[in-house]
């Protein structure tokens, strides 16, 4: 009998994630065959299947426990922005000098007091 998502099935039932339910139904003879030979249980052939995709539950776990990890990031992403508008500060500073050194004319007051700043700060 066809359920109703079969298309669903077709397309998934070879994904890794469903490998494992993939498996034929055994049948009860099969089943007193492997209870009695005892030695091996279907669960202890470890290397048959492959490792299954994280779920959910697992991945919002792993999400949630990283928030700590987050915050770091985003601290060190702070420096590092903080650090790039300093240079970005620093570079505006030296083009204003350079224009002020190399006006030919002489400088009005204001611009030789932003010179003359300018100059003591960074020599």
């Amino acid at each position: 009998m066809k359920f109703t998502l079969e298309h669903v099935w077709c397309v998934l039932r070879s994904e890794q994630k469903w490998l494992s339910l993939n498996t034929p139904k055994a049948t009860a003879s099969s089943k007193r065959k492997t209870s009695e030979a005892g030695s091996q249980s279907p669960s202890t052939n470890g290397g048959d299947h492959e490792m299954r995709l994280e779920g959910i539950k697992a991945a919002k776990a792993r999400r949630n426990n990283a928030k700590g990890k987050a915050l770091e990031e985003y601290k060190s992403v702070w420096e590092l922005k903080m650090e790039d508008l300093a240079m970005k500060e620093k570079l505006s500073k030296l083009a204003i000098l350079d224009t002020l050194l190399a006006k030919k004319e002489s400088l009005s007051e204001t611009e030789e007091v932003v010179k003359n700043k300018l100059l003591a700060e960074y020599f």
